[in-house]
């Protein structure tokens, strides 16, 4: 696939008004999702929830692409349609999570290195095949004391940037995910700080490593106090951080920035997004990336029961009808109390 097919497929992912379902969860994810409703983590009851998001009417007016896992990639309905022609009839472009989850690295106590390289070309050849267009590699940033480390932050921008390169070299686009936790009782300020070390980073390995910009996304933090943090930052504070941080270091030719939720609620996250693009000012289109913050209302409706899928399905619309408005800077708290 040449470079200007993946900018293509880059560019509809964050076409305006539009955003990502990560429906990315791991089977422990998934199984402590499902705990929450009392719901064995059987893969049928996976299979059936994935279904019951994939298939919401309507919902691709405001769902470009869809991050799966490997077990969803490969699932069918019981008709036999498989997931990634389920989502591409609908418009909607299938994703893959490419690695294998983060670890602890070594002699560094409290930091992260996310393993997955072994095997990857291989893989993401398999993943076209199976209908993906985009993959998604995710990093994990902590701040605590003394970290992060700079070996920490430059361990997993090499490791992004080989992925990337990888993915890119089979025709998928690839979506750079280096995570700063909220977790922790820092303040906005220092969130900031390491954001912009994080990001700073990433984009000197990526470009080392000769990825096509045009032909990428980076699925970031927004940046935000920990949640231990005696203050709290303002939904202002927060979009003004945040762009500031990615105007210092993201290059304008990546054509869109995807935040992660990363545990804030529904609402927050949707709050957050809209004050950005209120503000704009900026060259990229911010979008959204979230799994909980869109999933949550939707599988309590559901509740694992196939006479709740309709309800599920409206729930799951309401939130990304929302998610939506935060493209346009015109999502409002109170649209909250108004009923679906």
């Amino acid at each position: 696939m040449s470079a200007h097919d993946l900018e293509s497929i880059a560019r509809a992912i964050v076409a305006p008004g539009k955003g990502i379902l990560a429906a990315d969860e791991s089977f422990p994810t998934i199984k402590k999702r499902f705990t929450g409703i009392d719901l064995e983590s059987t893969e049928e009851a996976r299979r059936a929830y994935r279904q019951m998001l994939f298939t919401a009417p309507g919902a691709e007016q405001f769902i470009s692409g869809v991050i799966t896992f490997d077990e969803t990639l490969r699932h069918a309905t019981p008709q036999g349609k498989p997931f990634p022609q389920l989502l591409s009839e609908k418009g909607i472009l299938p994703g893959i999570k490419v690695d294998k989850g983060a670890v602890d690295l070594a002699f560094h106590p409290g930091e992260k290195i996310t393993e997955g390289l072994d095997g990857l070309r291989a893989r993401c050849q398999e993943y076209y095949q199976l209908g993906a267009r985009f993959t998604k590699w995710r990093a994990v940033i902590t701040i605590g004391e003394g970290i992060p480390s700079a070996y920490c932050l430059e361990s997993n921008a090499e490791a992004l940037a080989r992925y990337a390169a990888l993915s890119q070299e089979s025709g998928l686009v690839p979506i750079v995910e280096p995570e700063v936790l909220m977790d922790g009782d820092h303040d906005l300020a220092r969130c900031e700080e390491v954001t912009v070390a994080t990001l700073e980073a990433l984009y000197y390995w990526l470009n080392k490593a000769r990825v096509s910009l045009e032909g990428s996304l980076l699925k970031p933090n927004m940046v935000i106090s920990g949640k231990k943090s005696a203050v709290q930052a303002s939904t202002r504070e927060i979009a003004e951080a945040t762009i500031r941080a990615l105007k210092r270091t993201v290059p304008p030719a990546v054509p869109g920035i995807v935040f992660l939720s990363g545990g804030q609620t529904p609402a927050q996250s949707c709050e957050n997004l809209s004050m950005m693009n209120a503000i704009g000012g900026f060259p990229w289109q911010l979008s959204y990336s979230y799994g909980r913050a869109l999933q949550d209302e939707a599988l309590k409706a559901w509740g694992g029961q196939e006479a709740n899928v309709a309800a599920g399905q409206k729930a799951f619309y309401r939130r990304s009808q929302m998610a939506s408005k935060a493209r346009y800077g015109a999502y409002k708290p109170e649209m909250e109390a108004v009923p679906a």
